[in-house]
This record gives C-alpha cells, sequence and structure tokens, in this order.
C-alpha cells in the first residue's frame, strides 16, 4: 500500500466506488414509481453528502482509529491529512464511498413511503454510529495487524459483504419493519399486488454502473496493485455473471419466460455474493458462489413476501440474503493459504458464521430500537394522503405533467365542471395526452351546453332522477313552474315529493318503481303531479332508463293536462 502505484488504484478504485451512487440511483427510480422519482433522486444525492460529513466527522475514527478492546475505535476524530498523512487520508478517502454504499441500499427498500427528513436521520446513525461499530470489530487495523475483536479471532470479509451490505440489508429490515408496507402493495384477501416498474431499462442501466463501480469496490479492496489484483477483478466478473445466468434460467423453469426484475436482482446478488471473498477463490468456486448468491436472494424474497414485509426494490433480498451466503462463502471455499488467517477449515467457517450472528444483532437490533423509539416522537411514514400522491409531491412540493392533468380529472370527477382545462405542454407525451383531453372536453361541453339549452327552453318538465332510490339529481325552469318549487329545493330529494295518488296521498319510492315498471318506458300516459302546495293535478308523463358507465338513471318528460 505504500508504493505510488498502490495509492493511486486504490484513488482510482475509490472513483469507481463513488460511480456506484449514480447506479443506485437509477436502479431505484427503475424499479419504483414515476410519482416518487424526485424523492429517490433527492436521497441518493443527499445521503452520500450527508454521509461523508459524519464519516469524516465521528465514523473513520469509530471504525479506523485506535482500538479499545477491540470493540471501538478512539483517534481520528475530524480527520486533517497533516495528522495522520498522505496515505490514510487516501484510506479515508476510499472507505467513505464504502460507508456511503451501505447506506444507500436502505434507501431503496424503504421507498415510496418514508419522509425525506426521517431517512436523513437514518443516515446520520447508520453512518455515523452502526456502520462504523461493526465496521472495527470487522475491519479495523489499516496494516497487516487487525485491531478489532471480529479480525483478531480470522473473521474475514474482503470487500464488504457483510460489513457493507448485511449492515445496508439489516438496518434496510428493521426500518421496513417500523414503517409498513406500501399502501395496497398486500391485499386483505392476501393476494399480491406487483407495483409497476417505471422504467426497466433505466433500472438496468443503473445495474451496468454498478457492476462498473463493483471493479473498484473489490478491485481497490487489495490495498495494493499486485499479483492478485487479477484474482480479484476475474472474480467478480464471474460472480455477476453466474448470478445473472442463474436468474435467467430460474425464471424460465419457474415462470416460463426471462424476468427482468429477476435478472436485474440475479446480478447484483452475484456480486454481492462474491464480495467477501474474492480474492481467496478460484474462479470456478466464483461462478458457483454467484450463482447461490442467486439462489438465496430468490429464496429471502419469497420469505418476504410470505411474511408480508415489503421491500419496493428488492434491497433486503440482494444484500442481506447473499451478503450473508457470500461471507460463509468465504469460509467454505476461500484458499487457506490466500485467507491469511491461520485456522482449520471447520473453525474459519465457524468464525463466519459468529460474525454473521453478530452483524445481524448488531445492526437489526440497535436500528430498530432507536427507531421505533423516534418513530413514537416523529413518526418516520408519510401520511397515506401524501403517499397516494406520491412523495414528489408531498415532500418536495414538485409539480409534475402528469399530476397536474390527474389533478385536473379528479377535481372535474368530482365537481361535474366540464369547463375545467389541464395545462398544455406541447413538446412532450403528456402535454400531447393533456391538448387532447381537453379537445375531448370542450367537445363534451359543447355538446351539454346544446343539451342544457333545449332542456331549459322546454315548455315541459324534464326532470332526471336516480333508478332505485328516485333522487332526484336535475329540474328545469318549466319543472319549477309546474311543481312551484325551485331546482334548489328539490334536488337531492325523492321524486316522491312531486308525485301522488287522485285522493292526495304521496306515492312512496317501491309504488313510483313498481308504475314505471308496468306502464313501460318510452310510453306516453296519464299520472298526478304534487305542487308545494300540495294540490294534486293531473300530468302526462314519458319516462326513458338511461345509462352512464355503472350508474344508471331516469328522464321523465312531465306535460300538465289540467288545463286541455
Amino acid at each position: 500500500m505504500d508504493t505510488d502505484l498502490g495509492l493511486m488504484w486504490i484513488a482510482i478504485s475509490a472513483v469507481l466506488v463513488f460511480i456506484m451512487q449514480a447506479g443506485f440511483l437509477i436502479l431505484e427510480a427503475g424499479l419504483t414509481r414515476p410519482k416518487n422519482n424526485i424523492n429517490v433522486a433527492l436521497k441518493n444525492l443527499t445521503d452520500f453528502a450527508i454521509t461523508s460529513i459524519m464519516f469524516w466527522g465521528f465514523g473513520y475514527a469509530l471504525m479506523f482509529g485506535t482500538s479499545v478492546g477491540g470493540l471501538f475505535g478512539t483517534s481520528g476524530f475530524l480527520l486533517e491529512v497533516e495528522s495522520v498523512g498522505f496515505r490514510q487520508f487516501i484510506f479515508f478517502f476510499f472507505q467513505v464511498m464504502f460507508c456511503g454504499t451501505a447506506v444507500t441500499i436502505i434507501a431503496g427498500a424503504i421507498a415510496e413511503r418514508c419522509r425525506f427528513n426521517a431517512y436523513l436521520l437514518a443516515v446520520v446513525i447508520v453512518s455515523g454510529l452502526v456502520y462504523p461499530v461493526f465496521g472495527h470489530w470487522a475491519w479495523n487495523g489499516i496494516d497487516a495487524t487487525p485491531g478489532g475483536w471480529l479480525g483478531s479471532n480470522g473473521f474475514v470479509d474482503f470487500a464488504g459483504a457483510s460489513v457493507v451490505h448485511s449492515v445496508g440489508g439489516w438496518a434496510s429490515l428493521a426500518l421496513v419493519l417500523i414503517l409498513g408496507p406500501r399502501l395496497g402493495r398486500f391485499r386483505p384477501e392476501g393476494s399480491i399486488n406487483e407495483m409497476p416498474s417505471a422504467n426497466i431499462p433505466t433500472a438496468t442501466l443503473g445495474v451496468f454502473l454498478l457492476w462498473f463501480g463493483w471493479f473498484g469496490f473489490n478491485g481497490g479492496s487489495t490495498l495494493t496493485f499486485g499479483d492478485n489484483t487479477g484474482r480479484v477483478l476475474v472474480n467478480t466478473m464471474m460472480g455477476g455473471a453466474a448470478g445473472l445466468t442463474t436468474a435467467i434460467v430460474l425464471s424460465w423453469f419457474r415462470k416460463r419466460q426471462a424476468d427482468s426484475t429477476w435478472i436485474i436482482n440475479g446480478t447484483l446478488a452475484g456480486l454481492v455474493a462474491i464480495t467477501a471473498n474474492a480474492h481467496a477463490t478460484s474462479t470456478a468456486a466464483a461462478l458457483l458462489i454467484g450463482a447461490i448468491g442467486c439462489v438465496v436472494m430468490l429464496l429471502v424474497e419469497d420469505v418476504l413476501i410470505r411474511l408480508r414485509i415489503d421491500d419496493a426494490v428488492g434491497a433486503i433480498p440482494v444484500h442481506l440474503g447473499a451478503g450473508i451466503w457470500g461471507t460463509l462463502a468465504a469460509g467454505l471455499f476461500g484458499q487457506p493459504e490466500l485467507l491469511g488467517t491461520g485456522l482449520p477449515w471447520f473453525q474459519q467457517v465457524l468464525i463466519q458464521v459468529v460474525g454473521i450472528i453478530t452483524c445481524g444483532i448488531w445492526v437489526f437490533g440497535s436500528t430498530y430500537l432507536i427507531f421505533r423509539l423516534i418513530n413514537v416522537i416523529y413518526p418516520l411514514r408519510v401520511s397515506a394522503e401524501a403517499e397516494e400522491i406520491g412523495l414528489n409531491v408531498s415532500e418536495h412540493g414538485a409539480v409534475t405533467e402528469s399530476l397536474q392533468l390527474l389533478q385536473v380529472m379528479q377535481q372535474q370527477q368530482h365537481s361535474g365542471d366540464t369547463s375545467l382545462r389541464a395545462p398544455v405542454q406541447p413538446f412532450s407525451e403528456i402535454g400531447q395526452i393533456a391538448a387532447q383531453y381537453n379537445n375531448v372536453m370542450q367537445k363534451l361541453e359543447s355538446t351539454a351546453a346544446r343539451s342544457n339549452a333545449v332542456i331549459r327552453s322546454s315548455l315541459d318538465g324534464i326532470i332526471t332522477f336516480e333508478a332505485g332510490s328516485m333522487r332526484i339529481t336535475s329540474f328545469n325552469p318549466a319543472a319549477g313552474q309546474m311543481f312551484g318549487y325551485m331546482p334548489d329545493q328539490v334536488i337531492g330529494q325523492s321524486l316522491s315529493v312531486l308525485l301522488g295518488a287522485p285522493d292526495g296521498v304521496p306515492l312512496d319510492n317501491y309504488q313510483l318503481n313498481a308504475i314505471f315498471q308496468r306502464k313501460g318506458h318510452g310510453q306516453r300516459y296519464e299520472i298526478y303531479g304534487r305542487r308545494e302546495d300540495s294540490s294534486i293535478f293531473p300530468m302526462s308523463v314519458v319516462i326513458t332508463q338511461a345509462t352512464a358507465g355503472d350508474e344508471s338513471f331516469y328522464t321523465g318528460v312531465f306535460h300538465d293536462i289540467s288545463q286541455s
């Protein structure tokens, strides 16, 4: 690590790992719904900035500072190059990228329902406390001698299948359990509602960027550029390739098609699985480890679904499931001379299991306890209404063309005002839809205006009312003169208030329905009206029935024949 080439390789690798932040962003944006994509972008941008500050101020010291009993570090707070030297400063630059990766995993799992401020609080706690403490146990010691209690006992996690990926996965699981599933994800009768992905090609591009960054993630973890670097890079490539291929094969067997989400997450699971052991396994073993990583990912995904645990992008199966497997695989398949711990095979596997369990207890336990208490004081989840309209609007005040169009549609649905028009941006796809929608509404408004003009000018009373309930929905001026009522006095009332028997006794809805059924529709017949002063008069009436969508209603044309 002391050579200029080694330091240059670490710096280049750190930049490659930084590119993974962009990969996580567009992966999450592609797998979640468009109404939340601004929130996705801002989370992934902001969490890296906050992580960098927290890791510089506190996290690096807790993780790599002088160890106290192998539990936590006590030196290196508010790190400066003058105090630690150029070599360690480059190492810090490399390690802050790993902390950022662990935190970003959480963003995908809890997407579409978590408050932005609550997520930032999670970033602060995980990057400043949870991640560096476990990292100290496993990775403390920049040089050959480990200082953390797990590392001192032979625990191997080469590039962070546990330290980075399982930490992110366990923290995600804790927060998902507190937040609960997204609205509509699980139906009451037990079936599953698949949430539509916004853009699978975009998500796939995210996988490419992550895979590209993974060469720095694993390759830089050699902390030098030497003979073993080639092994790490090739094994990383093969682990991802095996995960992808396995996902395709299993998808064809189970679904008879190449499922896009399986392929995306299968690739990532293979890369996570090889992360703990890429330096110490053969290429053939790397293929097997990557393939099994995909299988483990799918099994964990099934378990989460059965337990009705909602992970928006599959982060927990990928990073926790495959991370646990990859850490165990380091003991199962790692070549002793390359692992360098001096432990027999069984003891190596045993300490790997101890590390896996320790990671789960510390990360899940601390995260769940802290945020369960915070949730009592400050709810982590947005309101149901905010979730419905999307976090872009509720959390960031963003307005999109599709949202504006939807709002106009909803306003028209509730108000019945056909004069409302959607805003139009003529050079976008949504703008073209909005323009066509406005044309339809213009035609509808024109047709309705002509119909209303005919109804208002008619000398006969024209009344519309609902089938069954007989509730009056419209009442033209001629009807008002005939019955002696203003429209607002009768709209919403039963038609029975306007009709009666010759002896003056009002008719109820049952009797009216029976009369209309017996007399038939479209036929003129006589009936008795009942004016506002309770006087009874004879009328002729023609009743017609119509439907609009799922609604059925009647239109009655009434003519006063008392003066005939």
